[in-house]
C-alpha cells in the first residue's frame, strides 16, 4: 500500500515519514496506531493522532456527523487521557475512534469492564506497586526491561482475570532471569552493566586504578623514594607493591608487565603502567564478549516469555487507564438494543463535564427515546397518574421537543446523551446507573451558536440534514437551532426538522423555545419539559433538572426579573426593573420574593 493513500499523508508527510522510518516501518506504525513513533519521525503530534484515527477507524469516524459531534468525542477523550497510567497507553486512547461492530464494542466492553473490577478490588498497596511499575515503563520509553518489570510488579499484584490473564501464566522465574539480563545488556551500547559480573567488575576497578596512577605518575615516583627506597631493586618492589595493593591486580600480571629496559624511573613506572592498561584492556573486552555470551544466551532462553510480556503490558496498560476512568465517573455497562428496535435511554446519567468541576449536587438525569426500558423517573408519577406536578414516565416516541427555562440544564441534557452514546459506541461504559443504546450511523449533535446570518444557517443545514438524508440509523441532538434565524423561519425550518426526523425513523431531541409555533407536531413525537421553580434565600434560581415528559416547560422571566428587583441598589434602576415586574405579573414577582425570604 502506497503511504499516501492513508488520510491525511501528503507528499510532504509520506517523504518526512521514509526518510525517517523507511517505508515499512512508516505504514507498519500507520497500521498499529503508533503515535509516537510518528511523533518521533517529526510529525505534530495532534496530526499524527488524526492521520491514526482514520486509518485504524476511519469508518467510525464517519460516526461523528458534526463539527460538535467531533469536539464532543475529542473532549471525552481528554477526559480518558487524563487517567492514562503511561504516555503509550495515553496516545492509544487518543486513537480511539466509534466502533462499527456490535462485536467489537462488546470485547471492548468486557475487557474494560473486566480490568475495573480487577483493580478496584486489588488493596491499596497493590495498586500503587503497579503504578509505579508502570511509571518506571514510562520513564525508560517503554523498553523491555521496563516491560518485564511491570509484568512482575503485576503479578506479585496478584491480577489474572479479563486482560491481566494474558500475565497469569507467564513464568515467573523466567522473568526475572530476563530482568537481570536485560539489565546487564539493555542501553549499554553492547557493553554489560556494572554488577552483573564480578571478575569483570574487579578488572574495570583495576583499570581504572591504573589509569588514575598513570595520569599521577610523577606524584607516584615521588610517594616511593620519600619511602627510603636506595637502589633499583627496592625501587621496583615498592611499585610492585604498590600495584598490588592499590589495583588488585595479580601478581603474576603485574610482574609480566613490568618494564625490562627502562632508563630511568620516570621511563619505567610510565612503560609499566601503559602496559598493564593495555593487558587490563585486552582481558576487560575478552571477559565482557563471554559475559556478553551468556547473558544473551539466557534471555534467548526466555525470548517468548519478554515478548509475551513486552505485548500483554502495554495492553493491560490501555485497559487499565480505561478502567480507572470508569471507576473514576462511576460508569457502568450500557445494553445495546439493535434491530427494528431502536432507543437512547439513560438512567441516573451523570453530565462527565460538570463531574471534571467537582460542581456540587449534580442532578442526575432519566431520560428516554424510542423502545427504552425506563418505567419508573426518581421522583416522578406511576404509569397512568393524572398528577400533573412530576415528571412522569417518558412515552415510546423516538423524537422530543425539549423545552423549559433558560439555564434549565437542556444543553447539558443533550451533552449528557451524546456522551452516553459515544462511549458505547466505543465499547466504553457510561456515567449512568442504566442505559439502552442503539449504535448509530450518524450522529448529528448541534450546539446552540449565537450567529446570525444565511452563511451560518446554509452550513448548519448543510451538516445536519444530509445524515437524515442517507441510510443507516441517525441520532439528532440539536440545540436552539432557532438562534440562527428569525422566530417565524426559525419555527417552520425547525417544524421540518423534526417531521423529517421522524419521517426517516431516526431518534432526536431538539431542543427550543418555540415550542408553541411547531404544532401541530407529528403525533410520533412528543414535548418534554424543564421547570425553574423559584429562587433560594441567595436569589439563585431553583430548577428541577429533570425533564417532565408530555409537558411544555414554561419560561421564568418573574424569577429573574424578581432578582433583578431584590439586587437592585440604584432607585432608578429598581423604578426600572419594578416596571418589568408589573409586565411578567408583579403579584408573581412580589410572591416569588416573599418565598426566598421565608426560605431564608
Amino acid at each position: 500500500m502506497r503511504l499516501e493513500e492513508y488520510w491525511g499523508v501528503g507528499p510532504k508527510t509520506r517523504e518526512t515519514l521514509v526518510e525517517e522510518l523507511g517505508r515499512e516501518r512508516a505504514i507498519r506504525a500507520i497500521e498499529s496506531g503508533d503515535v509516537r513513533a510518528l511523533a518521533d519521525a517529526g510529525l505534530a503530534r495532534g496530526r499524527a493522532t488524526r492521520i491514526l484515527r482514520r486509518a485504524t477507524g476511519g469508518d467510525g469516524m464517519e460516526t461523528l456527523a458534526t463539527s460538535d459531534a467531533r469536539s464532543a468525542y475529542k473532549e471525552l477523550l481528554d477526559l480518558a487521557v487524563e487517567h492514562a497510567v503511561t504516555q503509550r497507553a495515553a496516545d492509544r486512547i487518543r486513537v480511539l475512534t466509534p466502533l462499527v461492530s456490535r462485536a467489537a464494542m462488546e470485547r471492548r466492553l468486557e475487557d474494560v469492564l473486566a480490568a475495573r473490577d480487577a483493580w478496584r478490588d486489588l488493596p491499596e498497596d497493590d495498586r500503587e506497586s503497579v503504578l509505579s511499575a508502570y511509571d518506571r515503563y514510562d520513564e525508560r520509553d517503554g523498553s523491555e526491561l521496563a516491560a518485564v518489570e511491570a509484568a512482575i510488579a503485576l503479578l506479585e499484584a496478584g491480577v489474572d482475570s479479563g486482560p491481566f490473564a494474558a500475565i497469569a501464566d507467564l513464568e515467573r522465574d523466567r522473568l526475572e532471569a530476563a530482568a537481570e539480563a536485560l539489565a546487564a545488556l539493555e542501553g549499554n551500547r553492547g557493553r554489560v552493566a556494572g554488577g552483573a559480573d564480578g571478575e569483570l567488575d574487579r578488572l574495570r576497578d583495576a583499570l581504572g586504578a591504573v589509569e588514575d596512577m598513570d595520569a599521577n605518575a610523577l606524584e607516584l615516583i615521588e610517594q616511593l623514594r620519600s619511602g627510603g627506597v636506595r637502589d633499583v631493586d627496592q625501587f621496583r618492589e615498592a611499585f610492585e607493591d604498590h600495584l598490588l595493593g592499590e589495583t588488585n591486580v595479580t601478581i603474576d600480571r603485574v610482574r609480566d608487565a613490568m618494564a625490562t629496559d627502562a632508563t630511568d624511573a620516570t621511563d619505567f613506572v610510565g612503560a609499566t603502567l601503559r602496559t598493564l592498561r593495555s593487558d587490563l584492556t585486552a582481558a576487560i573486552d575478552e571477559r565482557e564478549e563471554t559475559v556478553a555470551a551468556e547473558l544473551e544466551a539466557a534471555l534467548e532462553e526466555s525470548r517468548e516469555t519478554v515478548d509475551r510480556a513486552v505485548e500483554a503490558v502495554d495492553e493491560i496498560a490501555l485497559h487499565l487507564s480505561l478502567a480507572r476512568f470508569a471507576l473514576a465517573y462511576d460508569c457502568t455497562r450500557p445494553t445495546f438494543v439493535d434491530g427494528d428496535e431502536a432507543a437512547v435511554s439513560v438512567i441516573e446519567a451523570r453530565n462527565l463535564s460538570l463531574s471534571t468541576r467537582d460542581a456540587e449536587d449534580v442532578q442526575p438525569i432519566t431520560y428516554a427515546l424510542g423502545d427504552h426500558d425506563v418505567t419508573d423517573v426518581p421522583g416522578g408519577l406511576e404509569p397512568g397518574s393524572e398528577d400533573e406536578d412530576g415528571p412522569g414516565v417518558p412515552g415510546r416516541e423516538r423524537v422530543a421537543v425539549l423545552t423549559g427555562a433558560n439555564s434549565g440544564g437542556k444543553t447539558t441534557l443533550l451533552e449528557t446523551l451524546c456522551q452516553v452514546v459515544l462511549l458505547a459506541t466505543m465499547g466504553l461504559p457510561v456515567p449512568a446507573e442504566r442505559a439502552e443504546v442503539t449504535p448509530v450511523d450518524s450522529l448529528v449533535f448541534h450546539r446552540r451558536h449565537a450567529s446570525f446570518n444565511a452563511g451560518v444557517l446554509e452550513s448548519t443545514l448543510r451538516s445536519v440534514v444530509p445524515p437524515l438524508s442517507s441510510d443507516g440509523r441517525t441520532l439528532m441532538l440539536v440545540d436552539e437551532f432557532e438562534a440562527i434565524t428569525e422566530p417565524g423561519s426559525a419555527a417552520d425550518l425547525l417544524h421540518g426538522l423534526v417531521t423529517l426526523t421522524v419521517d426517516r425513523d431516526a431518534l432526536g431531541v431538539f431542543v427550543t423555545h418555540l415550542a408553541d409555533d411547531l404544532e401541530p407536531l407529528p403525533p410520533e413525537a412528543r414535548v418534554d419539559g424543564i421547570f425553574a421553580e423559584g429562587l433560594n434565600p441567595d436569589l439563585e434560581l431553583l430548577v428541577d433538572y429533570q425533564p417532565r415528559f408530555d409537558t411544555v416547560g414554561r419560561s421564568t422571566p418573574e424569577f429573574i426579573v424578581s432578582r433583578l428587583v431584590a439586587n437592585a441598589t440604584d432607585r432608578g434602576e429598581r423604578v426600572g426593573f419594578e416596571t418589568l415586574a408589573e409586565a411578567v405579573g408583579n403579584e408573581v414577582v412580589q410572591r416569588t420574593l416573599a418565598d426566598a425570604r421565608w426560605n431564608e
